[in-house]
């Protein structure tokens, strides 16, 4: 057992936006001894999606794509994934509460994010990134279920081809999110949370886990796959 210091790696756990594994994830959250539960979420985005009434007004503001992508995630997640966007955050808020133990949100504001983004992408990419959101809103949720499938099977594959048809979108939502948010969990962790667990994008795991380890904060990672797919205690890997 370990004690609540930094000997304890951080627990990372891969969630999916259009595929419901909260009740895996209320599981392995419950099983576990924790000082604290981090969330990939910004103070606006945990208000919205505890608050859905508000969401659509909060994010009218929202560059055209975000906004598809929005209605995409929303679509999946009702027809392949029982649920809905952001459901395995909100029931890691849920279960910090029931326990007493508090909820960091360790992700940038979505709007400086989004900001951010835009300026840094060529128009090339622009066209690309919104393209594919107007795809999503048409594809057959059997493909869909597919390439879930060969994403779970190998989750680098999709990393290497966001980056090599959009580097932008790369470096914006994966690589500068992971530096800032393992900069979070590390500041959490001298701060005496020393048995920590994040919830976070699957496609997060690998550049948290690299990031964390520059900064000398051990991890221990239970991938969307194993949420996904076990019935029982869920694995990890460090």
């Amino acid at each position: 057992m370990y004690s609540s210091t930094t000997d304890a790696p951080v627990l990372l756990l891969g969630s999916a936006h259009v595929v419901d594994l909260s009740a895996p994830i209320r599981r392995v959250l419950s099983e576990r001894v924790l000082d604290a539960i981090a969330v990939e979420l910004d103070p606006e985005r945990a208000e919205a999606l505890m608050s859905p009434d508000e969401s659509g007004r909060r994010r009218s503001g929202a560059p055209l794509f975000a906004r598809l992508w929005g209605v995409v995630q929303r679509r999946l997640g009702s027809e392949i994934g029982a649920g809905v966007p952001g459901a395995e955050m909100k029931v890691a808020i849920e279960v910090a509460r029931d326990r007493h133990v508090p909820v960091f949100l360790i992700d940038d504001p979505i709007r400086v994010t989004l900001t951010n983004l835009v300026r840094s992408m060529p128009f090339k990419e622009r066209v690309v990134l919104l393209s594919s959101a107007v795809v999503g809103l048409f594809l057959p949720s059997r493909v869909v279920n597919r390439e879930m499938d060969r994403y779970a099977e190998s989750p680098g594959e999709y990393t290497d081809e966001l980056r090599r048809v959009s580097p932008t979108t790369a470096r914006v939502l994966l690589d500068d999110r992971n530096e800032h948010m393992a900069d979070r969990l590390a500041s959490l962790r001298q701060r005496g949370y020393g048995r920590l667990a994040a919830v976070v994008g699957d496609a997060h795991l690998e550049g948290l886990r690299t990031a964390l380890g520059r900064r000398a904060v051990p991890s221990e990672v239970v991938r969307f796959s194993e949420l996904r797919t076990t019935t029982g205690p869920s694995p990890g890997s460090s």
